[in-house]
């Protein structure tokens, strides 16, 4: 099938679904768009489109960029690979685990540690570990990737999420990428990791990574997958809940109240979803409109 076709289909899907499958009543739907910049959801069993806003829109994606970093240490079949920490893996900003130079450790922790806790400090060591010494090889791998996954407004600077340079995504291009990274049973099981405990294999030094996922936490149906946070991006958030054969993704950039809304998101969906799809969803249905993205307080932590 033509590419051209099927991206014209793609974006006929898009409308549609934002409109016909809306399960937020109106005033739940406007105080969500009010609160977040893009976002968009979808019901990964039917594929259907249940809510949208701006998904088109160029964001920063913050520490959501990690989920790129973690698929492309999986897919490289080197996750027993021992890293020895240099100067350059540890020179920058929190959130870090604190690792030191000198320390060696698996890749499959430092993945883990990347996912749990957004550790910079161990996303920049798997950049320049694959990227052979270079994280700007590392670079080009991930934007490469992105361009396999069809992610077409995307551009990747480095392995963290930080906002250096031309880095940018979009909510769709996002939850492509989240789409993808979800059949990998490995990652999976990474991005609903409420801690990971590892060891600097030389010094024995432990380390324990929590994560920053209230859901895993406090929402019993949420299977991940990966929070984020910049001064310029915002609050960020890609989360998942199942329930029974049921299985939603969200994608929220810039959101203000990303753990409330996406309470509400998750609650008010996954039940009518749940419940024989011939019947029709009894609310409202809501045209998404564009709201200018609001400022979020600054924070001294970033890409949590």
């Amino acid at each position: 099938m033509p590419k051209k076709f099927l991206s014209l289909l793609w974006g006929a899907c898009l409308i549609s679904s934002s409109l016909s499958a809306n399960y937020l009543d109106k005033e739940t739907a406007d105080r969500i768009r009010k609160n977040t910049d893009a976002i968009i959801a979808k019901d990964l069993n039917t594929k259907e489109l249940i809510f949208s806003k701006d998904e088109q829109k160029i964001n920063q994606p913050a520490s959501l960029t990690k989920i790129m970093t973690a698929i492309l240490a999986i897919e490289s079949g080197r996750m027993n690979d021992i890293v020895t920490i240099t100067r350059e893996m540890i020179q920058v900003e929190p959130t870090k685990a604190g690792l030191r130079i000198g320390e060696k450790f698996y890749l499959r922790d430092l993945v883990k540690a990347a996912m749990v806790m957004s550790a910079n400090d161990a996303a920049m060591s798997i950049g320049v570990y694959l990227g052979d010494g270079n994280v700007e090889n590392f670079v080009v791998k991930m934007n490469k990737k992105a361009k396999a996954m069809g992610m077409k407004n995307t551009n990747f600077t480095n392995p963290c999420g930080f906002d250096i340079g031309n880095h940018y995504s979009t909510a769709l291009d996002l939850l492509k990428m989240s789409e993808y990274a979800i059949k990998n049973n490995q990652f999976n099981e990474m991005a609903k990791l409420k801690r990971h405990d590892f060891t600097a294999i030389n010094t024995k030094r432990a380390y324990a990574a929590y994560t920053h996922n209230k859901l895993l936490n406090n929402y019993k149906y949420a299977v991940g997958i990966k929070t984020g946070y910049t001064q310029k991006a915002g609050p960020c958030l890609i989360a998942r809940a199942k329930n029974g054969n049921k299985d939603v993704l969200v994608v929220m950039l810039n959101s203000e109240q990303r753990w409330k809304d996406i309470r509400t998101i998750f609650e008010d969906v996954l039940p009518q979803i749940t419940e024989n799809r011939a019947v029709a969803p009894t609310k409202k249905i809501v045209t998404p409109k564009q709201k200018a993205p609001k400022k979020t307080q600054k924070k001294k932590t970033q890409n949590a």
